[in-house]
C-alpha cells in the first residue's frame, strides 16, 4: 500500500481590491460574466473567467433549463468553450463569483 498526502494552501482576502491587479481584472471579468447567467429557477447567478496560457480570457456563466436542477455550471461552460476554441491552451487561472 502507498500512502499519498495531498495538501493545499488558501489565501483569503477581505475584498477584490486586495488582490493582485491581474487577479482583480480576472475577477471583474467574472463579475461581468455573471450578468449573462440564466438562472430563473435557482436565482443563483454565477460567473467565471479563465486566463489561458495564450493570454486569452474566456468567460462562462451558469445556464439552467426547464428540467432544473439539470443545467450547466459557469465553470463547465467556460472550460468547454476554452477547449472548443483553444484546444491546445492550458488554463492558468480561474476566477469564480456568485
Amino acid at each position: 500500500m502507498n500512502k499519498i498526502t495531498i495538501s493545499t494552501t488558501l489565501e483569503v482576502y477581505d475584498g477584490v481590491n486586495e488582490l493582485p491587479l491581474e487577479i482583480q481584472n480576472l475577477m471583474n471579468t467574472a463579475i461581468e460574466a455573471r450578468n449573462n447567467a440564466y438562472a430563473p429557477y435557482s436565482k443563483f447567478n454565477v460567473g467565471t473567467a479563465l486566463l489561458l496560457d495564450n493570454n486569452e480570457v474566456i468567460i462562462g456563466s451558469n445556464q439552467e433549463n426547464a428540467s432544473y436542477p439539470s443545467g450547466l455550471c459557469a465553470e463547465r461552460t467556460a472550460v468547454y468553450y476554452a477547449g472548443a476554441k483553444y484546444p491546445n491552451a492550458k488554463i492558468l487561472k480561474m476566477a469564480i463569483t456568485a
